[in-house]
């Protein structure tokens, strides 16, 4: 046999060893009681991903099986999405609204976090009132999971006491529905989280060990020391792949079901926990060429699957 032969066979078997299978083991039971919720973002927020030789925004149709909420995009008082909101809920889905644009407008460039300054419209209060009247949400609150009101406060330099006024001022008008709020990973020692404020959580993508990585832990525990006693945490999982961030931190798109199982589990352990949210669903976003969790592996989709299954009833 050929050298050249050998060394090919040698750099096949290599390849072949050293590839990570498929998970094997059986997802664990569904222990945490309070654990209810499984869904993605970019579901409904007027994303059409690119080169998919389709025009299409709304993918509650693809993720609806294993899914029980999702997001809507809200741009303007005036956007009337009651017949989304009701597509939604035809599938068992509830939305989560994003508000931000409703609330918060970028005043300047600086600080030391994003680059960016938002803060808080003067005319907040009659935006949301409009916006409110609009969808008649007095009476449709039912069909709604939460309010997302402000795009990672801390990190987008919100100041805590305008992001209170906002909160409050939902609160005081559509109490029914729980706001959320997620932060990002890097503002975490500046975390806040006003008593209107449901549900909390952070975003902390391209982490190899993802939950069981020290950097995940301790940025989890800070925000449980500085949540308030009624607020619960929505996991936001990495459910996608960017090859310049994923790929440089080890990550492959096959290594993804991984990842979701152990955010799975981290979920499980906690009885704080009430939810996870994938980030995120159609390609394209954030940087051109990123993968959705819509195009992953099949395996990776099937993990996504059986997880929001076990944790939706679905």
């Amino acid at each position: 046999m050929k050298t050249v032969t050998i060394l090919f066979l040698i750099f096949i078997f290599s390849i072949i060893g050293c590839k990570k299978s498929e998970i094997t083991e059986p997802l664990p039971e569904k222990i945490n009681k309070n654990l209810k919720y499984f869904g993605f973002t970019l579901v409904d927020v007027g994303w059409d991903e690119p080169g998919d030789h389709s025009s299409k925004t709304n993918y509650t149709d693809e993720v609806h099986s294993f899914s029980n909420v999702a997001d809507i995009l809200v741009i303007k008082p005036s956007d009337n999405i009651v017949d989304r909101i009701e597509y939604m809920n035809s599938f068992s889905v509830k939305p989560i609204l994003h508000l931000s644009q409703v609330f918060f407008e970028q005043k300047e460039k600086g600080g030391n976090k994003s680059g960016v300054i938002y803060g808080l419209k003067t005319d907040y209060k009659q935006r949301w009132d409009e916006f409110a009247a609009e969808n008649n949400l007095t009476v449709n609150y039912f069909k709604i999971h939460s309010f997302y009101i402000g795009e990672e406060p801390a990190w987008n330099g919100i100041t805590e006491v305008e992001f209170k006024m906002a909160c409050d001022y939902v609160k005081s008008t559509i109490p029914q529905v729980p706001i959320m709020l997620i932060e990002a990973y890097s503002a975490m020692n500046d975390f806040y989280a006003p008593t209107s404020v449901d549900y909390v959580g952070f975003d902390h993508y391209f982490l190899k060990k993802s939950t069981q990585s020290t950097e995940y832990a301790s940025e989890f525990q800070t925000m449980k020391s500085k949540m308030l006693s009624h607020q619960k945490i929505f996991l936001v999982m990495d459910a996608h792949w960017i090859k310049k961030l994923h790929g440089s931190s080890g990550i492959g798109k096959t290594d993804l079901d991984y990842i979701a199982r152990n955010y799975y589990k981290f979920a499980n352990s906690d009885t704080s926990i009430v939810g996870i949210i994938g980030y995120f669903w159609p390609d394209g976003f954030d940087m051109r060429g990123s993968v959705g969790a819509r195009n992953l592996p099949k395996h990776v989709k099937r993990e996504y699957e059986k997880i929001g299954k076990a944790i939706t009833g679905k």
